[in-house]
This record gives structure tokens, C-alpha cells and sequence, in this order.
């Protein structure tokens, strides 16, 4: 039985989209990418990337009897920053703004950018479902900003929302990021504010990204997203549209993506395996033992004594060790110290070690009560934090986990994770000459390669304990869906940990379902952020 809601399996069955048609992109793009995630993922130097004063163009105005409509348009700062990453169709940002005929107060015009979720071309549905209602209740105003490689920013090469590439995704993300931020200095400019940011599913995801980067209180309601991408492509019923074939080929093919590129993610994938499995141990250990039985069972010719005692060594250091750290260089005060945490407690990908010894000593386990020496009241950040949030997180700079990851990397990511594939998009063109159980187990680990480093550049690019928080959290409220198959939660950092004070509620409902009858919620929850900011900001 399929995990989530399983209207999202089916509606996503029908659709005909495929993402990632071409592969990665080039590898070169993605070092560049990755170097600007560290700039944009600090607030002070990603604000300096698109001055105040940023040239923006009011096209055409137009009043109706409910609401006026501007819309104009831009050269994404993107541009300039990263040359040649960018489509040409792409650079041109349009937008339209959806005001009021009059404004009640000439001191409080609020005004909230909605971004676009995944197939959401032009402008008209977000207008209609959540634009001109909140103006019509709430007197608030809109401005709906198209994405790039949608609508007018659309490539001619390519089909409907199918971007050819994974560095696609990171592109759109930092275009959004900085056309956010030209877009409230032109709001600014004009007279509007407070101001505020949504969307909804990857629009949502979007708005967490560039609300880290604003220095002022933002209202943030991000609808039906979570932390990080890495799930969303590699965990839930999107995965099924991308071509795992194409990808494993090209990361095999081309030496730069496992020489280089992964040596810049690694430490996050390694790290996350292994609060995955603490997190399930015991039954973790068991899931490798009887992969280890199927890979024994499977393999060919007979084990000598000397591999035979190292598997059994592997085992029992496995066993012993559970999971261990590894400080590279990252200023940890007390490194032996080590703290009891009963395993019931809670420890995903939100939750993490605020001690870690060094890497000849380990974290021990007591296998009477099943307690692991862990930490689970900190949340893990990334190598650029501010001292605000330095106070409240641990940096990873430099982190590696160590447990006995060479054990853990005779497995695919699939087996590890649980996750599950059509095993047609397992196999892979290895061009190798050999046959049987050794064919399929280079293609298992093939696949685990490949799949752990999407999870990792995912991760890298997306997940918002990478950037800086918010500057007031008490103005989040994020809308997300229990039984979301497109959005998965599991194994990912929470969003109440990463940004401690920001507000999450659940609906009863999948991906889908919570679309089509979540509006109301959606747009209240806006509102509602509205009046916090107000009261707390502006009560005059």
C-alpha cells in the first residue's frame, strides 16, 4: 500500500509531465549554483545582490469595478549574477499587481507576493482563487509573479511544465529569490506595505527561500510544502516521473559529478543516513542484516575466511558503535561529553546531536534499555548561519557521520530508505560484460550512488536549514497536508524546529484534496498573519 493519500497517486498517474528530460545539466552549472547557494543562503550578502532602487517597468494599468490591475515587468537579477544559466526567454520577469480602487488608510496598504506552484502558467488562477478574494474580505492586495520556464518565461523547446534539467530547479529557485526582493523594494518604493509572500506546493516551498532574505518582518504562509525538496523527488509520487535511467547514466558517465560535485554534498547525505539509523534502530540493523543475507545469497562463488571475518567485524562494530560523528575543524566545546536520550524520542531529520565526540570515540549503546548517547534538542544548520540563529542551532560545517558508512554503501538508497521504484527504472546501461547476481548488484549500487546524490544537490540547494531565519517567525504560518504523497515529511527536519516560533497546521486531507478544498484555509491563514504583523508593528 502506497504511502499518502491515494488520490495523489492516481491523479498523478494520469498526468503526462516528465521532469528532468535531459539530466542533470552541466556539471559546471552546478558548482556555480552551488557557490551562490552560500551567498543567497546569507541574509547581508544576498540583500546586497539587488539594489533598492532596482529598475522595474509598469506596462499597462488597467481599472475594473471590483479591483485595479497593473502589470509590468523586469530583467531578472538573476541575470547578472549568474550569466548564462538563464534561458533567454527566461530573463524578462513579468508580474501582475492586484490593487484596490481606493485604499482605506493612506498609512497601511498591505500587499502580499503570490508565488507560482509546479504547473501554474500565467496569471489568472492565482488571481481568481486568492488574489481577488483576500481584497475583496480583507482589503489586501497581490502581486502575482510568473515563474521562470512558465507562461511568458517559457522555453520554446520545452513540453508544459517538464524542465530538461535538475539545475533547472535550482535556477528558478535563485531567480525567485532575488525578483523577490526587487519586487518589495518596488513595493517599498510605491507606497505599499506591510508586505507578505506566499504559494502553494512548490510556490510555497519557493516563499520560504526568499522570506529568508528579507531584513525586515515578512508575512510568510507557505501552503502545502515542508523543509526541503530532497523528499519530493526522490520520496514521493514525482519521483515516478523522473528518468532514473537517463540521470544514472550521465552520473557514471561524466567523472566531474562523482569526483568533485559530491564531495561538496556528501557530508549531508551521510549525516542524514545516520540519523535515519538511529532513528530506526533497531530495526534498521536488522533491514541490513537481511540485505546482507540477500546480497550473500545472491553472489557468486565462495566466501573465504578473511571476507567472512570482515563482515562479521563490520557487524559487530555496527552493532556496538551504532552511530558515530565525526568533528572536522567546526569548534565544538566538550567533545567527549555525551548525553543519554531514550531512543523512543523523537529523532528525524529535524532533530540532532548537540555534542559529538571525535572520530575515535563512539556514541555507546545501552542494550538493556536501548538508550543512544544523542542530543535531540538541536537543530542542524548550515556552515553560514547568523549570529542570532547561532545561538539557537549547530553548525555542520565540515560534519561528517561516520557509521560505518562503508557498511551502509553496499545498499541501494531505495533499500535503505524504504522507498520503492519500478524496477524497470532500476536497471541500468553499465556497458560492463558481466552477467547475473554481479550485474545486478553493480546496478544496486549504481542506483544508490545516483540517488543518494540527487538527495544530496537537493538538499544542498533546498533545504532551508541552509538559510538564514526569518527575521520575525512569530508571522509564519505554514498550511500543510497529513497524508501529502507529493510533499513527504518523513525523515525530513520539521519546520516548528528550523524556524522555532513559526506556527504549522495540518489538514485532514492529501496533496490534492487539500488544493481543491483548502483555499478557504489558505487565504484565512494569510489574513490572519496580516493582523499579527499588524497589531504587533502597526497597532495605530
Amino acid at each position: 500500500m502506497p504511502s499518502g493519500s491515494r488520490l495523489d497517486h492516481v491523479y498523478r498517474s494520469i498526468l503526462m509531465t516528465k521532469f528532468f528530460t535531459k539530466g542533470w545539466g552541466k556539471p559546471e552549472n552546478l558548482k556555480r549554483l552551488f557557490a551562490f547557494r552560500k551567498i543567497v543562503s546569507n541574509r547581508e550578502s544576498c540583500f546586497k545582490l539587488v539594489p533598492r532602487d532596482y529598475p522595474i517597468s509598469i506596462e499597462k494599468e488597467e481599472t475594473y469595478s471590483d479591483c485595479r490591475i497593473l502589470e509590468g515587468k523586469f530583467i531578472s537579477p538573476f541575470v547578472s549574477h549568474l550569466p548564462g544559466l538563464l534561458p533567454q526567454e527566461s530573463e524578462t520577469a513579468y508580474f501582475q499587481v492586484i490593487l484596490p480602487r481606493e485604499w482605506k488608510s493612506e498609512n497601511y496598504k498591505p500587499i502580499c507576493l503570490h508565488l507560482a506552484g509546479t504547473g501554474d502558467h500565467g496569471f489568472w488562477r492565482r488571481r481568481q482563487i486568492m488574489a481577488k478574494p483576500l481584497l475583496k474580505s480583507s482589503g489586501i492586495a497581490s502581486i502575482l509573479l510568473e515563474n521562470p520556464f512558465y507562461g511568458l518565461r517559457k522555453p520554446k523547446d520545452q513540453v508544459r511544465s517538464s524542465l530538461h534539467n535538475v539545475t533547472d530547479i535550482f535556477v528558478m529557485g535563485g531567480c525567485l529569490i532575488l525578483e523577490s526582493l526587487a519586487l518589495f523594494h518596488w513595493c517599498e518604493r510605491s507606497g505599499f506595505g506591510p508586505l507578505g509572500i506566499t504559494g502553494m506546493s512548490m510556490g510555497g516551498h519557493m516563499a520560504s527561500l526568499a522570506a529568508t532574505n528579507w531584513p525586515k518582518p515578512l508575512v510568510l504562509v507557505p501552503c502545502l510544502s515542508w523543509s526541503t525538496a530532497s523528499a519530493v523527488f526522490t520520496q514521493g509520487v514525482m519521483s515516478g516521473s523522473i528518468n532514473w535511467n537517463l540521470l544514472e547514466s550521465q552520473y557514471f558517465s561524466e567523472g566531474i559529478y562523482r569526483d568533485e560535485i559530491k564531495k561538496m554534498i556528501i557530508k549531508d547525505d551521510a549525516f542524514q543516513a545516520g540519523q535515519h539509523f538511529a532513528k530506526h534502530y533497531p530495526e534498521s540493523m536488522n533491514r541490513i542484516n537481511e540485505l546482507q543475507n540477500e546480497n550473500k545469497n545472491t553472489s557468486t562463488g565462495a566466501e573465504t575466511k578473511s571476507e567472512k571475518s570482515v563482515k562479521e567485524d563490520q557487524n559487530q562494530n555496527c552493532q556496538k558503535s551504532s552511530v558515530s560523528f565525526m568533528s572536522s575543524g567546526i569548534g565544538i566545546s566538550s567533545p567527549k561529553t555525551a548525553v543519554h536520550v531514550n531512543e523512543s524520542e523523537e529523532m528525524s531529520g529535524c532533530k540532532s546531536p548537540s555534542v559529538f565526540q571525535n572520530n575515535s570515540e563512539v556514541f555507546q549503546m545501552d542494550k538493556n534499555n536501548n538508550n543512544i548517547n544523542l542530543s535531540s534538542n538541536t537543530v542542524i544548520n548550515s556552515e553560514q548561519r547568523s549570529n542570532q540563529s547561532a545561538s539557537n542551532k549547530t553548525d555542520t560545517s565540515g560534519l561528517l557521520s561516520s557509521l560505518n558508512f562503508n557498511l551502509l554503501s553496499q545498499f541501494t538508497g531505495s533499500q535503505l530508505f524504504g522507498l520503492q521504484r519500478n524496477q524497470s527504472q532500476t536497471s541500468v546501461r553499465t556497458g560492463t560484460t558481466s552477467s547475473g547476481p554481479d550485474k545486478k548488484k553493480l546496478a544496486k549500487l549504481q542506483e544508490r550512488e545516483a540517488f543518494l546524490f540527487m538527495r544530496g544537490i537537493m538538499d544542498e540547494c533546498t533545504h532551508l536549514s541552509n538559510f538564514e531565519i526569518p527575521v520575525d517567525t512569530s508571522l509564519i504560518i505554514a498550511i500543510c497536508a497529513k497524508d501529502d504523497a507529493y510533499v513527504p515529511r518523513e525523515g525530513c527536519a520539521d519546520l516548528a524546529d528550523i524556524w522555532p516560533g513559526a506556527e504549522v497546521r495540518f489538514l485532514d486531507a492529501g496533496h490534492v484534496s487539500a488544493f481543491l478544498l483548502g483555499l478557504p484555509t489558505f487565504r484565512g491563514a494569510i489574513v490572519e498573519s496580516f493582523e499579527r504583523l499588524q497589531k504587533k508593528y502597526h497597532p495605530d
